[in-house]
């Protein structure tokens, strides 16, 4: 059974977590490591992916600085979206060559392990036939956006746990109109750790793939960015 490294980055800016996510890649590339598993929690951020226009970004930018919320625009596929705390995001960095070069097939998983780690909690999440995410209720809870490096995944998936939906109104998240935005507190009137969602997204992951997880708590012990083409 091939080894998963899991990495918990803690509450993380979203430019550091993508620098991080990038050298990973590299390293991937050389086999310096295997696939990663990283779960964070960013500070407030609106990333625009290759299929966002600006007529979702509801707001100036100017309105953002003045409220500490950043913009990124990003190369993973999707629209427009917002992370902050309240979430987590999982950003997999795996080789895709080694299970199957079918980025369609692989969003589909991602949606199905989200599902699946709700179901630990109780909660019945779907899919919607076009669209790509979870959703409860008519909810959009998940939001998944990939991008793809010589068939080395990044980018990922970021679900509501308790965050505050009040910043998807400055945005028309991921360029959906017809379905409002929520979150597994608002509705379940439940708040959970991330850690014990992060605990079930790995679980189910590991599952799905065929992993076995070893946890990484220092992240020194990687190779270093200098070893990074």
């Amino acid at each position: 059974m091939p080894k998963l490294l899991r990495i918990d980055l803690g509450k993380t800016r979203y430019e550091e977590s993508l620098r991080f996510q990038k050298r990973l890649v590299s390293l991937r590339h050389q086999n310096r490591i295997p696939d990663c598993l990283l779960f964070t929690e960013h500070y407030p951020v609106i990333t625009m992916g290759r299929g966002s226009s600006r007529k979702n970004l509801l707001t100036s930018k100017d309105n953002l600085k003045e409220r500490g919320i950043e913009l990124f625009d990003v190369e993973r596929g999707g629209d427009i979206t917002f992370h902050g705390p309240g979430q987590t995001v999982v950003y997999p960095i795996m080789d895709l060559n080694l299970i199957d070069r079918d980025i369609h097939k692989y969003l589909r998983n991602l949606e199905n392990l989200t599902i699946m780690a709700l179901e630990e909690i109780g909660l019945k999440a779907e899919t919607k036939k076009g669209l790509t995410g979870v959703w409860i209720n008519d909810h959009k809870i998940a939001a998944i956006g990939v991008a793809v490096s010589h068939w080395v995944s990044y980018h990922g998936l970021a679900l509501n746990v308790s965050t505050d939906l009040d910043y998807f109104k400055l945005i028309v998240p991921c360029g959906i109109n017809d379905f409002p935005v929520g979150s597994i507190e608002s509705l379940t009137g439940t708040k959970y750790e991330l850690d014990t969602i992060n605990n079930f997204l790995a679980e189910k992951f590991s599952q799905l793939f065929n992993y076995e997880i070893e946890k990484i708590d220092d992240i020194s012990v990687l190779p270093s960015e200098s070893d990074a083409i």
